[in-house]
């Protein structure tokens, strides 16, 4: 009976931990889906993105990295400071 009671719980944690997955891959994909809107661009791939930043400003690339660095470096961690490179 212990085998089965333990196989459930373990079941139950796998759906918990598919459940946090994906949950962060909608917002990572939310996020993305707003950079590409807000900066026009057509191609929804890491090349139309690399092509937009290689058309922009130092200010534009300087605000666009910022927003990329607090999106991404939030998630990675629960410290600021531990992300910080």
């Amino acid at each position: 009976m212990k085998n089965s009671v333990l196989k459930g719980a373990l079941g139950a944690l796998a759906v918990v931990g598919v459940a946090l997955v994906a949950k962060k891959v909608a917002q990572r994909k939310k996020f993305m889906k707003g950079i590409f809107d807000e900066y026009g661009i057509k191609e929804k791939s890491p090349f139309g993105l690399a092509d937009r930043i290689r058309e922009m400003n130092d200010e534009q690339y300087q605000e666009l990295r910022g927003r990329f660095k607090k999106e991404f470096a939030s998630r990675c961690c629960r410290k600021d400071d531990a992300c910080k490179a």
